[in-house]
C-alpha cells in the first residue's frame, strides 16, 4: 500500500511550491494554470498568453528518477499527491505529460543555457525532462494572507493611486528611503514587495523586514505603506523580471508599478532580432510602468540628489551601493548614518551578533552620557548611542 502511494506522489522543493500558490492565487494572470504541450509550444514561440505578455510556458517538470518514473505510467485523470519535505502539500490530477527540451526551457528563462550563467547553474539540477499538466491545488497561507491584507487596507481608504515597488532592502540604506518617499508623494498606498529568495547570500528575511517596518512605523505617514513578502523563484529572472513583477502587483491591486532608473532589467534587449523594453512589453498588462531616480549623496550639495539634478561630478558623491554596505555590517561595523540611519544599523547588528559584549550595561554607562537613573539598556540601545558620539564633531 505504501509502495502503491509513493507511484502517486510527486516531490517539489518549496521553489515549485511558492510558484504553483502564485499562480493558484491568481498574482500572475491571466495564467491561472498549468500549461499543456500545446499552450506551452505557443507562448514560448510568441511569448504571450491569453493576449498579455507572458515570458515562457508556465509548467511543473520536477526533476529527480523517481519523479520521472510517476509521470512517465501517469495517465490522465490521476491523481497525483504533492510532497515538499516530506508533507504533502496539495495534489494535481492529471491531464497531459509530455517530454521537454531543458535547454530550450532553461533559454526561454535565462537567455542561455550555458551552465556557468549563476540562474542555469541554481536551475539546471532542478528541472526534469516531463512536464505534468492538469488542475491542481497546494496549500500556502503565506500569499493568501498577504492578498487578503493589501485588499482590505485599499478597499479601507478606497484608494485609487496605489504603486507597486519591489526592494531587497539587503540593508535598507538612505537612497531606499528617499526612493520609498518619493513614491509615496504621487501615491495613495505604496505596496512594497519585499524580495525572499530562496538563496542565503542576502541578510536574513526577518532581518530586512524589521528594519523596513521600523523605518514605516517611525518615519512614514500611517497606513500608506504595507508591506508584502514576494518569494522571487527563478521564474523572475532575466527580461522576464520586470514583465512578471508588473503582473503581481497589478494582481495584487496595484495601478502602477515603479522600478528604479538603473534597474539591471530595465534596459534595452533583443529578442528575435527586435529591440525591446520593459515598456514595449508592458502594453499589453494595461499597467503604468514609471521610474524613480537612484539617489547619490553629494559633499559639494550636502544632501542627496539625483545625477539630473547635481551639477557636481562623480567625484563629489557617495554611493549606495549595497554589497559594500552589507560587507561593513557583517565585519560588525557600523555604516556611517550618511549611508544607513542608526535605527536600521542598530536592528541588524544587534541581530546579527548576539551577546557580543560581555556587559553591555557596563559598556553603556562608562561610555554614553545619562540622567544617573538606573536603567536597563540592550545592545540596540548601544548602537543607536554608540553612532550619536561617532557624529559629535567638536574633537574632529
Amino acid at each position: 500500500m505504501a509502495s502503491l502511494r509513493k507511484n502517486r506522489q510527486l516531490y517539489i522543493d518549496a521553489e515549485a511550491l511558492s510558484t504553483l500558490a502564485l499562480v493558484q492565487e491568481g498574482l500572475i494572470a491571466p495564467v491561472t494554470r498549468l500549461m499543456n504541450r500545446e499552450e506551452a509550444l505557443e507562448v514560448n514561440r510568441t511569448k504571450m498568453y491569453k493576449g498579455v505578455p507572458y515570458p515562457f510556458a508556465f509548467i511543473l517538470s520536477p526533476s529527480g528518477k523517481r519523479n520521472r518514473e510517476v509521470l512517465k505510467k501517469a495517465k490522465k485523470g490521476d491523481i497525483l499527491e504533492l510532497v515538499n519535505e516530506g508533507k504533502v502539500v496539495g495534489e494535481l490530477r492529471v491531464d497531459e505529460t509530455y517530454e521537454i527540451d531543458r535547454d530550450e526551457r532553461l533559454t526561454c528563462i535565462f537567455g542561455t543555457s550555458d551552465p556557468s550563467h549563476p540562474g542555469v547553474k541554481e536551475t539546471i539540477n532542478r528541472l526534469g525532462d516531463i512536464a505534468v499538466c492538469g488542475d491542481y491545488r497546494v496549500e500556502y497561507p503565506l500569499i493568501s494572507s498577504s492578498i487578503k491584507r493589501v485588499k482590505n487596507l485599499i478597499s479601507a481608504q478606497n484608494a485609487k493611486d496605489v504603486s507597486g515597488f519591489m526592494l531587497q532592502a539587503n540593508p535598507l540604506n538612505r537612497s531606499h528611503e528617499r526612493m520609498i518617499r518619493e513614491i509615496l508623494d504621487h501615491s495613495e498606498i505604496l505596496v512594497l514587495f519585499l524580495l525572499k529568495p530562496f538563496h542565503n547570500r542576502w541578510l536574513r528575511y526577518d532581518i530586512r523586514y524589521e528594519a523596513v517596518i521600523s523605518f514605516i512605523e517611525n518615519f512614514l505617514p500611517q497606513n500608506r505603506v504595507i508591506v508584502v513578502p514576494l518569494e522571487n523563484s527563478y521564474i523572475f529572472a532575466g527580461y522576464n523580471e520586470l514583465v512578471l513583477d508588473a503582473l503581481v502587483a497589478k494582481n495584487y491591486g496595484c495601478n502602477r508599478l515603479v522600478v528604479t532608473k538603473n534597474h539591471a532589467r530595465l534596459g534595452s534587449y533583443y529578442d528575435k532580432n527586435r529591440l525591446n523594453s520593459i515598456f514595449d512589453n508592458s502594453k499589453g498588462i494595461k499597467m503604468k510602468i514609471s521610474t524613480v531616480d537612484h539617489y547619490v549623496y553629494c559633499n559639494r550639495c550636502r544632501t542627496l540628489v539625483s545625477n539630473s539634478t547635481c551639477p557636481h561630478g562623480q567625484h563629489h558623491h557617495i554611493h549606495y551601493h549595497s554589497a559594500s554596505i552589507l560587507k561593513l555590517i557583517e565585519a560588525g561595523m557600523m555604516p556611517p548614518s550618511i549611508l544607513v540611519r542608526r535605527e536600521v544599523s542598530a536592528s541588524v547588528l544587534s541581530t546579527l551578533f548576539p551577546d557580543r559584549f560581555d556587559n553591555i550595561q557596563e559598556l553603556y554607562d562608562a561610555l554614553v552620557p545619562n540622567e544617573g537613573l538606573m536603567e536597563e539598556h540592550s545592545e540596540e540601545d548601544f548602537y543607536i548611542k554608540l553612532m550619536g558620539l561617532y557624529q559629535t564633531s567638536s574633537l574632529t
